[in-house]
């Protein structure tokens, strides 16, 4: 059996006396105190000197090697010196609010794709509106964001949206001054902006950097967020050359340091307190920062504010071609060895690239003898360029390597209209002839109302096809297979075995919907 312990403590023998027991615990308490604060204590032996308890040999050895250890990174010396520059951005917008379906006069109501729209989508509060942002109908509506001083004599850059159609812009300082603005000149394509501050000469200001940051290097955000200025948050680029789909010069910097509506138009700095990016936009599912921004690279930065400086707009390099991505399959039907350069879909007529000889399918690899590694990379280095320069393009024409010298035009600053063929009437769509090969049904486009004469119009998509995978639907217009022009269903099956002959995994179709023309790769079925 087993045996129970005993409770000594319900014994009066082996009760400890209370008044002895908050004694020891306040020596203790006030030993362990005193030994906190690192002071000299007496002893309690014969003698009456003071000892200081951090005097031994071993302890001194422990502080010596501490002494060593790398303190941890700080970042107030350069925010003391980079804060100053950074401004709070405060616009008047005049903006009729329409009355909702509800009734209420007050419910905001901005057209898509408006500048107010634009606004509040990226850095918009709760609702859409900005926290202190009042409207209604007939008045003025306030909104606000960040910039910062490029020069003492008051130029500074934000972001396009935060002042796009702004009847009034003010600028707060770091020091809590107040200075009205007037907009020099925008660029809604990189989404900058220049401001010129009126009233004084000698303010403080920041400069852009010319490296490009590395992947992991620190980096300092520094705003207005929900109207808090001077705020100023820290942490990391996360990495480059980031495309969020906002534009066709998309070269984001991606950092994780906390970004939050407000600090658009904001300066992000490096640890020598140079500019390496002007934050814009930020990736939020909740609304708030996720440890996902965007920055403007100060290398686009630096060329368009000289522009803007300059003439107030923004004059880019064109040379008139629809371009798309060369896929794995796009440069294994091509023949090509790597995945890498513009395919262009198709020259703009009399455009500088149709003048010179760039044919629907040429793949442009290189402009000035620099490699282009994709499409979105030739329409920044072609933006990038001056109109009127002459450059020298590497093309791969019909399996062929080129070179094409062409004269820059100027990017128009608006896209033709083109007509929307999906919208057309083309009558009722006949069976047309199987392609059994691509799960396509076609039929010649002189044969549908509407469709053209060039080229073979999609009548029927097997959802189970590959071509369905590759977005074909009713309506399109395959112009070409495999390099060579089909009029009928016989020529695209032609041009079909003869991709496979040749070993192909895909076949190349030059496609017609909605008004343009791209290349798509149709892998081919084997047997």
């Amino acid at each position: 059996m087993t045996e129970r312990p005993t409770d000594l403590s319900s014994f009066p023998s082996y009760r400890r006396p209370r008044r002895s027991l908050l004694s020891a615990r306040k020596f203790a308490l006030m030993a362990s105190v005193v030994a906190g604060l690192g002071v000299a204590v007496y002893g309690f032996g014969p003698s009456s000197g003071p000892v200081n308890v951090f005097s031994s040999p071993a302890q001194a050895q422990v502080n010596n090697e501490v002494r060593k250890v790398a303190q941890p990174v700080g970042f107030a010396d350069i925010v003391e010196r980079v804060k100053p520059s950074v401004i709070s951005v405060k616009v008047n917008i005049n903006e009729k609010i329409a009355k909702d379906d509800s009734g209420d006069d007050d419910a905001p109501q901005f057209q898509p794709g408006s500048p107010m729209e634009r606004f509040f989508r990226r850095f918009g509060g709760p609702d859409g509106l900005p926290p202190g942002m009042r409207g209604g109908r007939g008045r003025v509506i306030t909104g606000q964001g960040s910039g910062f001083f490029i020069s003492a004599d008051g130029f500074a850059v934000t972001n396009n949206h935060v002042v796009d159609g702004a009847s009034k812009v003010e600028v707060t300082t770091d020091e809590g001054k107040t200075y009205t603005a007037k907009v020099i000149g925008s660029d809604a394509r990189t989404d900058l902006a220049l401001i010129k501050v009126e009233g004084s000469s000698n303010f403080p200001f920041a400069k852009l950097s010319d490296t490009k940051p590395r992947i992991g290097d620190w980096v300092l955000a520094v705003g207005n967020p929900f109207g808090l200025g001077g705020t100023v948050t820290a942490g990391i680029v996360s990495a480059s050359g980031r495309d969020i789909g906002s534009g066709p010069y998309d070269d984001f910097i991606q950092i994780d340091a906390p970004v939050n509506k407000g600090n658009s138009g904001g300066p992000a700095f490096d640890t020598s307190g140079e500019v390496m990016g002007v934050n814009t936009a930020i990736y939020s599912p909740s609304g708030g920062s996720v440890g996902i921004a965007f920055s403007i690279p100060a290398s686009t930065v630096k060329s368009v504010i000289a522009q803007l400086k300059d003439k107030g707009s923004v004059s880019r390099g064109w040379i008139g071609v629809q371009i798309q991505p060369v896929t794995s399959d796009i440069a294994d039907s091509l023949g090509m060895k790597k995945a890498e350069g513009a395919l262009v879909a198709e020259p703009q007529a009399n455009g500088p690239a149709a003048k010179a000889g760039i044919q629907s399918g040429d793949v442009i690899t290189a402009v000035n003898g620099e490699p282009v590694k994709d499409a979105k990379e030739l329409a920044r280095t072609i933006g990038g360029l001056a109109p009127g320069n002459a450059v020298k393009l590497n093309v791969l024409q019909k399996g062929q390597d080129k070179v094409i010298n062409l004269t820059l035009g100027q990017l128009p600053n608006t896209i033709e209209a083109k007509a929307d063929t999906d919208k057309e009437d083309k009558g009722s769509l006949s069976k047309g002839t199987g392609v059994p090969k691509l799960g396509l049904t076609v039929a010649p486009a002189n044969s549908v109302a509407g469709a053209g004469k060039e080229g073979v119009v999609v009548t029927e998509v097997d959802p189970k096809s590959a071509a369905a995978e590759r977005g074909f639907k009713e309506g399109d217009v395959i112009l070409e297979v495999a390099g060579k022009t089909v009029t009928s269903a016989g020529e695209v099956r032609e041009a079909i075995d003869a991709a496979r002959t040749d070993n192909k995994n895909s076949v190349l179709m030059r496609v017609k919907s909605g008004g343009s023309s791209r290349f798509v790769a149709v892998p081919l079925a084997k047997g």
